[in-house]
């Protein structure tokens, strides 16, 4: 197939979201066999270096053989924000044209698609100051108390959060209290204008979630099996995190850090709570797909998936 602009002018790109354990990367790369595209994820964990098993990051071979933007590019020492991707993700499809090809993303941090798609709002810096008070708040009263206090102030940003997202807490009730006003508000207002591409979005749901509930129960059981947790182990040993960092909050990767803190007793709770946190996850990242980043929906569970997402890929493309 070769490339051409579209018949609206605009170039085409695509964009494969789905939750955790839906079969975005096996699809991904099932399109990447059939037509020119290059791969730019869309994750939020895979940027750290070093941690593949408790990202399912694909493996070297594939990587070599469909290679991907935006994989293994900083340290888990390191911070990655939602204003970087929207540069590196921008920049990558630039490339990725630049090379006779047609930019394929594919991920699950759903924020990431919303910087890109809609912009950025220009929020205030934050203020170390005003981050420890917060902190002394949650010390003394707990997180879920601030949760309920940021629930009072904006409504819209507290029912996206846990109770226990200390980081996204602290960061909008340090916004309301700087600005004076909801980081929803501010977030509305600021959104800026997309890119000049045409998007095909293709949204992979589960028909029934108790099924995908089972795919994700077995994969973080292979996780484990396969060395997350010594994998976790080597991370501390080679890098100096802590558990505050966006990397060790990972889902999986938080899990085992309280077992080897002893923070959980046995490995079957592990097990328990890596399950149920990755669910949880898997549930945020569907209201995102059901709320706000609208798309083709197409069933995840579907034997016939791959055949039919390629059929319609072909449709856009031509």
């Amino acid at each position: 197939m070769t490339l051409s602009a579209t018949q609206a002018g605009a170039p085409p790109a695509i964009l494969l979201m789905g939750p955790t354990a839906s079969g975005k990367t096996g699809l991904a790369l099932e399109l990447a066999r059939r037509f020119p595209v290059g791969i730019v994820s869309v994750d939020s964990a895979l940027v750290f270096r070093d941690m593949d098993i408790g990202t399912a990051k694909p493996d070297a071979a594939t990587l070599a053989e469909f290679p991907h933007h935006l994989v293994d590019l900083i340290s888990p020492e390191e911070r990655y924000s939602a204003a970087r991707f929207q540069a590196d993700a921008l920049a990558a499809m630039a490339k990725i044209r630049a090379s006779g090809r047609i930019p394929l993303l594919v991920g699950g941090t759903m924020l990431y698609y919303k910087a890109l798609l809609e912009g950025l709002a220009d929020l205030p810096p934050a203020d170390p100051d005003l981050r420890a008070e917060i902190e002394a708040e949650a010390a003394q009263k707990g997180w879920p108390a601030l949760h309920a206090e940021l629930a009072r102030l904006d409504p819209v940003t507290a029912a996206r959060l846990a109770p226990g997202d200390r980081q996204r807490i602290q960061r909008a009730l340090e916004i309301c209290r700087i600005a004076g006003r909801p980081l929803s508000a501010l977030l509305a207002e600021g959104q800026g204008r997309p890119p000049p591409d045409r998007f095909l979005r293709i949204a992979l749901l589960p028909s029934a979630r108790a099924v995908l509930h089972e795919r994700i129960a077995r994969r973080f059981q292979a996780m484990l099996q396969a060395g997350l947790i010594e994998e976790v182990e080597r991370l501390r040993q080679r890098y100096a995190l802590s558990p505050d960092l966006p990397a060790m909050r990972s889902v999986g990767y938080r899990q085992v850090w309280e077992w080897q803190e002893g923070k959980i007793a046995t490995r079957a709770e592990l097990t328990n709570r890596g399950i149920f946190a990755t669910r949880q996850l898997a549930k945020r990242q569907m209201t995102w797909l059901s709320n706000t980043l609208t798309g083709e929906v197409f069933d995840c569970l579907d034997n016939a998936l791959a055949t039919r997402v390629v059929a319609r890929v072909a449709e856009f493309l031509d």
